[in-house]
């Protein structure tokens, strides 16, 4: 099995392993997820960006109580890249 590249960057990595804690319906907001992980708003967005153009998550924007708010969650095809890149890693470790 191979590493997923977009999924191997660390900052990536963390937001698709956080996001994978989450049940699958289940979505958490762009400020929780920043917080959680101690990125930038720019990194933040930036990464999410990247991982939205591959379909590994999903973005909701809607407003609450007329304020703009942003959900992610995992997408069906970033949990199963998620679990591959796992089985890599895990392959890998055993290697060692």
């Amino acid at each position: 099995m191979d590493l997923d590249p977009v999924i191997h960057q660390p900052a990536r990595l963390r937001i698709v392993a956080a996001l994978a804690a989450l049940p699958p319906t289940d979505a958490v907001e762009f400020t929780a997820l920043r917080d959680l992980l101690g990125l930038t708003d720019g990194n933040l967005g930036a990464h999410l960006r990247r991982l939205e153009e591959v379909e590994y998550i999903t973005v909701e924007k809607t407003f609450v109580e007329r304020k703009p708010r942003t959900f992610m969650s995992l997408s069906t095809k970033g949990r199963q890249a998620f679990k591959r890149h796992v089985a890599a890693l895990e392959a890998i470790l055993k290697t060692s």
